[in-house]
C-alpha cells in the first residue's frame, strides 16, 4: 500500500468524479461568488462483528490527504498549477502521511440500485461480509465538504459475524482500489477515536460516539 514511487502533479482538465463551476448570486444586496465542485453522493458503514466485538473499518492511501501534506511542507509544488506542463515530486515524504482509516463506504453512482443495495455492495467488497438489505440500520444523512462540494452522505449500521465473512474485501482492484480491512476492538475504540496519531475521518468519530451512546448500553454485560 506504502509502496508509492513517480509523483507527478499536473492539472485536472476533466475528470469523472469532479466537476467544477462559479456560482454568481446576489445576497442580501451584496453581489458574491462561490467556486464549488459538484461529485457524486456516497454512502458509508460502521460495521460491527459481534463474534469478536470490534468494529471493522478500512484503511487506504488518500491522494488528496497526502498532497496536503505535501503542500505544507513543499508549497511550490502549486505554484505552477495552472500551467501546461506538471511538475515531479523528486524527494516525495513517504507515502503513509496519506495512509487514514475511514468508515467501508462507495459513492453513489448506479441509478437502479437504492442507497441500501449499494452499501452492501461496499460490504462485500471492502470488507468480505455478505449483509442483505434486512441487516442495515439507517443512522442519518448528513452534507460534507459544505464549502466545496455539498455532497450528502448517507451512513448505515451494519451488524455482521465471522460466519458472514465470504472474503478478504479489500476493494475492486481491476479500479484501482488498495484496501486493507482493520479490525478496531470495540474496548478500545474511543481512545482510538480521539488518537491523533491515526489520522481518520470524522465518520470514524461519529459513528462511534453513535455506537457507544445507542447500542452498547445494549450489548450482553460480560
Amino acid at each position: 500500500m506504502e509502496a508509492i514511487e513517480e509523483l507527478a502533479v499536473q492539472p485536472c482538465t476533466s475528470s469523472l468524479y469532479l466537476r467544477p463551476f462559479r456560482l454568481s448570486y446576489r445576497q442580501n444586496g451584496t453581489k458574491k461568488f462561490w467556486d464549488f465542485m459538484r461529485t457524486h453522493d456516497s454512502v458509508s458503514i460502521l460495521i460491527f462483528n459481534t463474534s469478536r466485538q470490534c468494529f471493522v473499518v478500512v484503511k487506504q492511501f488518500r491522494p488528496a490527504v497526502y498532497m496536503c501534506e505535501v503542500e505544507r511542507h513543499h508549497p511550490q509544488v502549486f505554484q505552477n498549477q495552472d500551467k501546461e506542463s506538471f511538475v515531479s515530486l523528486e524527494n516525495p515524504l513517504p507515502a503513509v502521511v496519506g495512509v487514514t482509516y475511514e468508515l467501508c463506504a462507495g459513492i453513489v453512482d448506479k441509478p437502479g440500485l437504492s442507497l441500501e443495495e449499494i452499501a452492501c455492495e461496499e460490504v462485500l467488497e471492502e470488507c468480505g461480509y455478505r449483509v442483505s438489505t434486512a441487516d442495515l440500520r439507517r443512522i442519518t444523512s448528513y452534507r460534507s465538504g459544505v464549502g466545496l462540494t455539498g455532497s450528502r452522505q448517507t451512513l448505515f449500521y451494519a451488524e455482521v459475524n465471522d460466519q458472514m465473512k465470504t472474503s478478504g474485501g479489500g476493494g475492486q482492484p481491476e479500479e484501482g482500489e488498495l484496501i486493507e480491512v482493520v479490525e478496531i476492538p470495540l474496548e478500545e475504540s474511543m481512545k482510538f477515536a480521539y488518537d491523533e496519531t491515526f489520522p481518520k475521518t470524522m465518520g470514524v468519530i461519529f459513528s462511534f460516539m453513535w455506537f457507544h451512546n445507542n447500542i452498547a448500553p445494549k450489548l450482553p454485560k460480560k
